[in-house]
């Protein structure tokens, strides 16, 4: 009983603070210096291109694995109406619509 009185050394809880600081740093997210430029095809994806990727992201994640040439997220978008579209979409896919209710108890 008396190691779990001890208090942990600065140096520990040091390296825990850092390791925390970093990990949540790393998940920010960085500027897409491609938001609102065409692709190569002329293309600029919007809304409804947003709501349809986001549908079908669980399965572009899988194929992703194992293809260089497939992406989750268009880098090509029109910016804050492709990003609402693609939460949305995967927020109907991902347990966000008719899936994520509870059911009542009778």
């Amino acid at each position: 009983m008396r190691a779990l009185d001890r208090k942990w050394p600065v140096s520990l809880l040091a390296v825990l603070l850092l390791t925390l600081v970093l990990t949540l740093a790393s998940c920010a997210a960085g500027p897409n210096a491609q938001r609102g430029v065409a692709d190569s095809a002329g293309q600029v994806a919007g809304f409804w291109f947003g709501l349809w990727q986001g549908i079908i992201s669980p399965i572009t994640f899988f194929v992703s694995l194992f293809s260089k040439h497939v992406n989750i997220y268009e880098v090509h978008n029109s910016g804050n109406w492709y990003n609402f579209g693609f939460v949305i979409g995967a927020g109907i896919l991902l347990s966000g619509g008719f899936a994520g209710r509870r059911k009542r108890r009778h």
